[in-house]
């Protein structure tokens, strides 16, 4: 069985501050404290969080919505931004609650079916009753139905096809080539039309490991 200390400093790089994960941001901490109110314990508190991301912020390939944000206290100052951008707010809002929370990263069709893939950003957040739980806020809409059903994973996406990959680890900071994107390109059809593949995906930055998902998932259609 893992020490207590011993479980504290691997959960430690899953409660940093960072550039893009920046919830040290009076305006991130506002936000994570007013979500915090009135729960009862830390699944609440991060089932609101969950649910704020989710719903409250703006997919930006969904609305075409500008500007193409990165760091959280952007995305939580223009309510949108693409999946990755929102997982770095959710991540921001737990950590800024005290709740271990990670990156996660699928490989996923652009479309339907088939040729272009990119990779899909998505969270896990560590409950003390239930280890690490993964949870998708990138926007529910037709076909997408993400929620927050512990003890149950209900994801946006499945990876089905054998181009397709679903990654059993998790990141305490996102992946260089989601930065790139979301720093290097304008706007969000810029974004689009080079969203980050898995070509130079580095397992070795990955901090910890899920050994098992089991996700309802749905239909594909653009991340």
């Amino acid at each position: 069985m893992m020490r207590v200390a011993e479980l504290q400093m691997n959960l430690a790089p899953f409660l940093a501050d960072s550039e893009y994960i920046d919830w040290h941001h009076p305006m991130i901490a506002a936000k994570a404290a007013e979500l915090a109110a009135g729960c009862a314990d830390q699944n609440a508190i991060a089932k609101r969080c969950f649910e704020f991301v989710r719903d409250a912020i703006y997919h930006s390939w969904d609305y075409r919505m500008n500007p193409v944000t990165c760091k959280a206290s952007a995305v939580l100052l223009h309510s949108t931004g693409y999946c990755y951008a929102k997982s770095h707010l959710l991540a921001a809002l737990l950590r800024a609650n005290g709740i271990p929370a990670g990156l996660c990263y699928q490989r996923l069709t652009v479309g339907s079916d088939g040729p272009p893939y990119c990779l899909h950003g998505l969270n896990a957040v560590y409950l003390s009753d239930y280890g690490w739980y993964r949870v998708d806020a990138r926007g529910n809409k037709a076909g997408v139905n993400a929620q927050f059903c512990l003890p149950v994973e209900q994801l946006a996406f499945a990876a089905v096809s054998s181009m397709e990959k679903d990654y059993a680890a998790i990141w305490a900071e996102p992946l260089p080539q989601v930065v790139h994107a979301l720093t290097q390109y304008a706007t969000v059809e810029q974004v689009f039309e080079h969203l980050p593949d898995d070509s130079e995906l580095d397992l070795g930055l990955a901090v910890s490991g899920v050994n098992s998902f089991s996700g309802i998932t749905s239909d594909k259609q653009i991340l």
